[in-house]
């Protein structure tokens, strides 16, 4: 099999991650990925936020528990060291969501090529609509509408942390000939 279609059939969401940091080349060769995505008339409107620092890490983790409802003390980046976050410009293009997604694509798709971990973690538009994350932004110096779109989480696989995939569903496809 191609090597690209082999990715792209064989990568599974990661929840069980190794404290251990990825190699700086392995993360940048994913975030340059992300980049490449399509979008819309080609007018870019993600950004990615990479997020190395554990401490920030740490503190983007406890938001999205709480929005999400957890008990204290479960990460829902399941002990992942990277959280790349992508946002999208909901000001330059009504494609961005579809943008910010096929971003995310990406950058999960390159960290399969490379033996890194990732799975999509929802709650970005939430953590970014709030002071938190508009805190954030500011910090970066980024302006501009953004909208969270979602957050890969990275890291080496631990085991048990990548599940065989299921069965794809029969009614999948539907031919028109």
């Amino acid at each position: 099999m191609n090597e690209t279609l082999k990715v792209l059939v064989e990568r599974r969401s990661c929840r069980k991650f190794k404290s251990q940091m990825i190699s700086k080349d392995q993360l940048d060769a994913i975030i340059r990925a992300g980049t490449f995505a399509p979008t819309g008339m080609n007018k870019q409107t993600p950004i990615i936020i990479a997020v190395t620092n554990k401490e920030l890490r740490d503190k983007i983790s406890e938001e999205n528990r709480k929005i999400g409802g957890w008990n204290e003390g479960f990460d829902p980046f399941y002990g992942a060291p990277v959280i790349l976050i992508v946002l999208a410009n909901k000001g330059e293009s009504p494609n961005y969501i579809y943008d910010g997604s096929l971003v995310m694509g990406n950058l999960m798709n390159a960290a399969q090529a490379l033996g890194v971990g990732s799975i999509w973690i929802h709650r970005a538009k939430e953590e970014f609509e709030s002071d938190f994350g508009k805190k954030i932004l500011s910090d970066l110096g980024i302006k501009g509408d953004f909208e969270g779109i979602g957050h890969v989480a990275l890291g080496y696989i631990d085991e048990g942390g990548v599940k065989p995939a299921a069965p794809r569903k029969d009614n999948y496809v539907y031919w028109v000939e």
